[in-house]
Formats: C-alpha cells, sequence, structure tokens
C-alpha cells in the first residue's frame, strides 16, 4: 500500500511541476502587461497614440489574467469573469483607436471619435450595471460573450484596414513597426481565443505572454540599431523627384498654414504630406538645405513681418502666438537671426520708412 503511495506521488509531481509551470507563463503576460500599460501611461504626458497603446496593453491584460484564473480556480467569483469580459470589450476599440490617433492631426479625438468612445463606454457600463454577470450567467454566456468576441473581430478588421490604406505614410516611420506589431498580436491572440475550443481555453493567455515577448525584443533591438528604421539614409533623393514633392510641400503649407500651429511635429506634416517621416526630414536637410525646425522658423518669421506691419500695431506677444512660435526667447532669437534685428527693431524702422514716404 505503501508503495502504491509512492508511486501515485511520484506519477504527480510531474503533472504538478507543468501546472506551475503553465501558470507561471500564462500569467507572466497578464502581470507584465499592466506594469507596461503602467510605464506607457506615465511616459505619455498627453500624447494620445501612446495612451491608446496603454490602454490596449491594459485591456489585454486584464482579459488574458482573467482568462488565467478560470482555468485554474473555476469557481472565481462572477466579478472577476465580469470585469475580463468588459475588458475583452474594449480590447478591439483600443485598437482601431491606436491606429486613428497615428493618423490624426490633431492633438486629440475629434468630436465624432469622442462620441464614439462616449458610446462604448455607456454601453459597457449600462450592460455591467443592469445586467450583471451574477444575475444572468446564461445571457453572459450565451449573447455578451459572442457579441464581445465578434465586436472584437469587427474593430479589428477596422484596424487593419486603415493600416493597410495608410502604409504609405507609414513606410519607414518610427510609428509603422508598432502598428504593425499590435495589429499583427491582436489577431495573434483573436484567433487563440477563437479557436480554444479546439485547443486549450489557457493559449489566449500564452499567446499575449509570447506577443509581449516579442514585442519587448523587437523594441531592443531597434532601439539599439540592429533593425532598419531609415530606408532612405543610405540613398539619395532625385532632383526632380525632390523638387516635385518640395513643392507639394510649399503648397500644402500655402494654402492650409500648418506652420501656425505651435504644436506642429514633423511625423504630423509627414503625415500631412503622404510621405514618410524619414523622406520629409532628407528632403529638407539634404534637398532644401535645412532642418525641419529651420524649415519651420523661416514660415513663421515671415507670417510675423506681415504681422508687424499691420496697423494699428499688436502688442509683440500677440505676433509670436499669431506667428506660430511657442514662447517669446524664440521668436525673438528666431527672428534675429533670419532678420538681423529684432522684431522691435524691424516695426521701428518700418515705421520710420513709411513716415518719410508720407512726407515725401
Amino acid at each position: 500500500m505503501r508503495s502504491q503511495l509512492d508511486n501515485n506521488r511520484s506519477f504527480d509531481a510531474p503533472i504538478m511541476l507543468s501546472q506551475h509551470f503553465l501558470f507561471f507563463f500564462a500569467m507572466l503576460g497578464a502581470f507584465n502587461g499592466i506594469g507596461a500599460a503602467s510605464f506607457l501611461w506615465w511616459r505619455a504626458k498627453g500624447e494620445p497614440t501612446q495612451r491608446w497603446l496603454s490602454l490596449l496593453i491594459l485591456a489585454v491584460s486584464v482579459r488574458t489574467g482573467k482568462s488565467v484564473a478560470f482555468y485554474f480556480w473555476p469557481d472565481i467569483p462572477k466579478i472577476v469573469l465580469q470585469l475580463g469580459l468588459t475588458a475583452c470589450f474594449m480590447i478591439g476599440p483600443c485598437l482601431f483607436f491606436l491606429v486613428r490617433s497615428s493618423q490624426g492631426d490633431s492633438p486629440g479625438p475629434g468630436r465624432a471619435d469622442r462620441r464614439h468612445i462616449a458610446g462604448l463606454l455607456a454601453l459597457a457600463a449600462a450592460v455591467n450595471l443592469f445586467l450583471p454577470y451574477a444575475g444572468h450567467i446564461e445571457l453572459w454566456r450565451q449573447v455578451v460573450a459572442p457579441v464581445i468576441t465578434y465586436s472584437w473581430l469587427g474593430y479589428l478588421l477596422l484596424a487593419t484596414v486603415q493600416v493597410y490604406l495608410h502604409r504609405t505614410r507609414l513606410s519607414g516611420t518610427p510609428s509603422g513597426p508598432l502598428l504593425l506589431g499590435a495589429v499583427g498580436g491582436i489577431w495573434l491572440i483573436w484567433i487563440a481565443y477563437y479557436t480554444s475550443g479546439y485547443t486549450s481555453y489557457i493559449v489566449g493567455a500564452l499567446s499575449f505572454t509570447f506577443v509581449l515577448a516579442a514585442s519587448v525584443l523587437i523594441y531592443l533591438r531597434l532601439r539599439s540599431g540592429q533593425a532598419p528604421i531609415e530606408p532612405y539614409q543610405d540613398r539619395r533623393i532625385p532632383e526632380s523627384e525632390a523638387a516635385v514633392q518640395l513643392q507639394a510641400l510649399a503648397e500644402l503649407m500655402t494654402r492650409e498654414r500648418l506652420y501656425l500651429d505651435p504644436a506642429l511635429t514633423l511625423p504630423r506634416l509627414a503625415r500631412r504630406l503622404g510621405v514618410p517621416q524619414t523622406r520629409l526630414s532628407q528632403l529638407l536637410n539634404d534637398n532644401n538645405q535645412t532642418t525641419f525646425k529651420q524649415y519651420l522658423a523661416q514660415l513663421r518669421v515671415g507670417e510675423a513681418k506681415a504681422l508687424l506691419r499691420q496697423l494699428p500695431p499688436k502688442p509683440l506677444e500677440v505676433v509670436a502666438e499669431e506667428a506660430g512660435f511657442q514662447s517669446m526667447s524664440t521668436f525673438h532669437s528666431a527672428f534675429k537671426k533670419l532678420e538681423g534685428v529684432t522684431p522691435a527693431a524691424f516695426r521701428a524702422t518700418k515705421a520710420d520708412s513709411e513716415k518719410r514716404f508720407q512726407h515725401s
């Protein structure tokens, strides 16, 4: 009898060990994901793309954490299942708005996007408050869960289409690998959960651990220079091709006066022009012999000169703001560097010239 018990213990030991390893690797993604989401949110400083990325990672982390808990402890409180499914409902929208934010030109979502987000949050809150999982188990299993799965798929398809339509803009930009990795990773996780009936429910959580680890490795390779992110750095743009694109840039600036926006960045301008960020940078540096900041300064100083000639005269602070400068110090230094005089001296010189012209 004693030997039989010893044999049973020796047989159960590998099984218990494998279960412990399974739990560790499945939960690793959830724990690390929550940490990564918190770090990204803290580092975002209001930048919408990074905020959406942190929310996406958080939603997937909560979803996979719930899966691991349910797999090992099927009798967990129903509120945990409800929380996990609600997080699952937000995965698709977070991915979609991550892609949208990378293509927008405003610092935040537009009015239509804000309404879209508000509608999703209101729907999730209403279902959670009025139809809690504990009191409507069959409804959640038969209706709510399938709706969540297929809405996730719908947003995933929309995000994929958005990335495909803007593939030219994303080519060679730092956000390109980010978006492709996010969309590809979420596809892998969705497929893992959707096919869990043929494999195992824990596969979805394991797939997130794999995706998160792969994303970190790719990020480190990009940072260390082992993966190319500057496809044009060793190839000069032909003059004829550069002239056409520089003309298009000049027409865009003249038509929409984007340089008046103090928050204008190189990535945003590249998206509006429809070229990769690295290509626009090379156009300005190699073919226009100027940096992006110098290019903006030239346009803004030109605008400031026109404002300084206007009557009645505007305060210099107003001129700087309307010309697109972020501060008075930047305005003064850029103006003096390009014109050789301060804005006040420029205005005084023009006023004296006009007086002499009137008296002559």
